[in-house]
């Protein structure tokens, strides 16, 4: 049950992540469902990221290591950075390829 609240956490994260950046940077929207999957995708991979950097691994840990508050929150913090990075990759790159 821990395992699923924190992805769950990592994917609202990072579409929150992916859509706040499609809004604030219009030429890095994918539209809104582009932005929300990318975003979610990018939420879960960049808290499995921050879990292999020595120095965050004890904060975000893994899906499933702990319930308490401090973990929570650095997953969705993690989840946020991590949803808005991979929407501008995705972004970057499909601008680079229709041209």
């Amino acid at each position: 049950m821990e395992a699923i609240i924190s992805i769950i956490i990592q994917l609202v994260a990072g579409a929150v992540g992916g859509n706040g950046l499609g809004a604030a940077t219009k030429n890095l929207s994918l539209g809104t469902t582009g932005n929300t999957i990318a975003g979610a995708i990018g939420g879960v991979g960049g808290t499995w990221l921050a879990s292999l950097v020595p120095g965050l691994a004890g904060l975000v840990g893994g899906a499933g290591t702990g319930m308490d508050a401090g973990a929570l929150v650095s997953q969705g913090v993690s989840g946020l950075v991590g949803g808005g990075i991979l929407t501008a990759i995705v972004a970057a790159v499909r601008k680079a390829t229709a041209k």
